[in-house]
């Protein structure tokens, strides 16, 4: 059974996944880590929430919802940080936290978009999220109005 709820990556269990995260090559849980550390990005403004994924007592994945920092359009937010624990992997916990980010996102946007692995292709796509051709800031858009 996968418990979501609000995160702080100042938590001591944060420590392995952004370990894991790093021996894969991502940066993403290590930006998370920095900009929290840093103050830039708290996820405090309205519509914006950061939760992590517990299996028990085991953080095994991470995620969040922010004001998008590279659209100028004012209703634009931006998945950012999701990663899921290797062994966690295809047992729901990235489709979980996908749902709960979305979750009331369109009182605040009208579509989130995402910066993702090609790795990570798919699983967006199944998710509803639409490729972007156009490149740069974002690889994925998923419409809300």
């Amino acid at each position: 059974m996968i418990r979501l709820a609000a995160f702080d990556p100042d938590a001591a269990s944060f420590s392995a996944l952004l370990a894991e995260s790093q021996s894969e090559g991502h940066r993403m849980l290590l930006r998370l880590a920095e900009n929290w550390a840093d103050g830039s990005n708290r996820f405090t403004r309205p519509g914006e929430i950061m939760l992590g994924a517990w299996s028990g007592d085991v953080l095994v994945g991470v995620g969040g919802r922010n004001v998008e920092p590279y659209d100028p359009y004012p209703r634009a937010g931006r998945v950012r940080h999701l990663y899921v624990a290797q062994g966690a992997r295809r047992e729901g916990v990235g489709r979980a936290l996908i749902a709960a980010i979305c979750a009331g996102s369109a009182g605040h946007f009208d579509y989130l978009n995402t910066n993702a692995p090609e790795t990570a292709f798919a699983f967006y796509e199944r998710m509803g999220f639409v490729r972007l051709v156009s490149g740069g800031y974002a690889t994925h858009r998923l419409l809300l109005a």
